[in-house]
């Protein structure tokens, strides 16, 4: 789909310069969700509807980070799927994250510490230098959400590669608008709220078959077996043989709201997104007098930000105490230039 055509699917009020904390749904997304919610309220359908959009999700999410949807599992937040791969570290492992990560992608793994899991944490920049023999982990944001850096993606899977450590990864700030080769990595987690535009509570993971195979899904349940609708009652254990087997059961309308966006998402296609994203970022740079980055999130440091946003009506979000501005398919010139008539006016 043509990204001009799509964008006439929202209608925000202007001034949202923050998806970094939430996306807004497209017009697809929104409906579904309330003819679900209408559904429920008149109980003129079963549930088994609803639960098609997690299948429908699921493989849209796989489509777009270029995985099988066989390596996908279904949750609820980025720690809730990375709980199983921390608990399959080994006694003493040593987990290598930045010093400045978000904690849903560090309390994870520090709460592994009374096996002795050591977690050491470097600047984002020396990520990849700081790999050595000792290392069985790497785990990073590939954007950074206290400031929009991205991290030097290639270069720390082949460090981790060369000392046979494996890498986790929360795309959550860059899936939707950066694409990357996200096959490379051993797990990648994203929470869907953000750039992926579902309702929150709604989150995947890509689970390599490499690693699989030294978890345990601790949270299995009926819809993580292999027939859900069979696995009702009683034993025999019979989980799904692929990444299934780590879904939790899913919060329907979450769903049903996720996989109109994400498909979206696809027909439009990450590079159009990332090109329009990005030249909006910069825009926003060029009137603070800031050289071009790459993100599609810009963290400025400018006098009582957040007051003089705020009184323009712009909402942004302050973060690390600078301020957090985030742009995306619904963001337009004209909500730049409010953001810098307000600060530099």
């Amino acid at each position: 789909m043509d990204l001009e055509k799509a964008r006439q699917l929202w209608t925000p009020e202007p001034g949202w310069l923050n998806t970094a904390s939430y996306g807004l749904p497209p017009r697809p997304a929104w409906d579904a969700l309330q003819n679900a919610l209408d559904d429920w309220r008149g109980g003129r359908t079963s549930w088994e509807g609803w639960d098609a959009s997690t299948h429908r999700s699921r493989v849209a999410f796989a489509a777009l980070l270029g995985v099988a949807a066989a390596d996908v599992a279904v949750g609820a937040t980025v720690s809730q799927l990375l709980a199983p791969v921390a608990a399959a570290l080994p006694a003493g492992a040593t987990v290598l994250v930045p010093d400045v990560e978000f904690t849903s992608n560090l309390f994870p793994w520090m709460v592994q510490a009374e096996r002795g899991v050591r977690v050491r944490t470097v600047p984002l920049d020396d990520l990849a230098d700081a790999v050595d023999s000792d290392t069985d982990l790497v785990a990073f944001s590939l954007v950074q959400s206290a400031d929009g850096r991205i991290a030097r993606y290639a270069e720390i899977v082949a460090a981790a590669e060369a000392h046979d450590a494996r890498v986790v990864v929360d795309a959550t700030q860059a899936c939707g608008w950066l694409p990357f080769d996200a096959g490379r990595a051993d797990v990648v987690v994203v929470g869907a709220y953000k750039w992926l535009m579902a309702p929150r509570g709604a989150a995947f993971g890509y689970l390599s078959p490499r690693i699989r195979e030294r978890l345990v899904p601790h949270a299995a349940n009926w819809y993580a077996g292999e027939d859900p609708h069979a696995s009702y009652y009683g034993p025999p254990l019979r989980l799904a043989a692929d990444a299934r087997r780590f879904d939790i059961s899913p919060a329907w309308f979450c769903f049903v709201g996720a996989a109109p966006a994400l498909e979206l998402l696809g027909e439009i296609g990450l590079p159009a997104i990332h090109d329009h994203n990005v030249r909006l970022a910069n825009r926003f740079r060029a009137g603070l007098g800031l050289p071009p980055g790459d993100s599609a999130i810009v963290s400025v440091d400018v006098p009582d930000a957040a007051e003089k946003l705020a009184r323009a009506g712009v909402r942004a979000a302050v973060r690390a105490g600078r301020v957090r501005a985030s742009f995306h398919l619904y963001t337009t010139e004209d909500d730049v230039d409010l953001a810098l008539s307000a600060l530099c006016g």
